[in-house]
């Protein structure tokens, strides 16, 4: 009896820790990147988020800027750009540090609205969202931008970079910092 609830225990654990969330209707899918796990249902939704992310300029001075870590194939140049907006987010924030985040692509509104009832069991519709516990970033493929990802990868990034997480109100200041300066040329200190 102990070995079974420990069992469950660790298993349960290590569910939380990798970002998996139980779905309801089809499979998960994944494109992963140098940064990011791309989790996605259908390839109507996985084209629709690569067509709402327009490509940013990184200007800065990473060595990285590349396709390493990228997967090739059929989603070479979205893991591309996706790698691209996360090390300009970096640089923006001049937080560098190796990360791996996780994203699910919903496929509209009320989608995004189910997966938050089911971790909060609260109603509440946002566009995006990020949840430090999982790792992950919740997005919608209908409503969705570069800066809306970038603001989302922002908090992602301060809160692993930093060994204390900061307040929620600077960590939203930092994270809107971002996607108003996206286009910008970032500063390199």
């Amino acid at each position: 009896m102990l070995r079974q609830t420990l069992a469950i225990v660790v298993i349960s654990a290590g569910l939380i820790l990798t970002g998996y969330q139980p779905v309801s209707a089809g499979q998960w899918k994944t494109v992963k990147t140098k940064y990011i796990n791309l989790h996605y249902q259908s390839e109507s939704d996985l084209k629709k988020f690569d067509k709402k992310i327009k490509a940013v300029k990184n200007t800065g001075s990473f060595a990285s800027f590349s396709s390493s870590g990228s997967t090739g194939g059929p989603h070479g140049r979205l893991a591309k750009k996706i790698d691209t907006l996360v090390e300009k987010v970096q640089l923006i924030l001049d937080m560098r540090k190796a990360i791996k985040i996780n994203v699910r692509i919903h496929h509209d509104k009320k989608a995004l609205k189910e997966a938050y009832y089911k971790i909060y069991k609260k109603d509440k519709t946002l566009r995006a969202w990020y949840l430090f516990e999982y790792n992950t970033i919740y997005v919608n493929a209908d409503d969705l931008f570069a800066g809306m990802l970038a603001h989302e990868i922002a908090h992602a990034i301060v809160d692993h970079f930093l060994d204390v997480r900061p307040p929620r109100a600077t960590a939203e200041i930092l994270a809107r910092y971002v996607d108003g300066h996206l286009n910008e040329e970032a500063k390199t200190y």
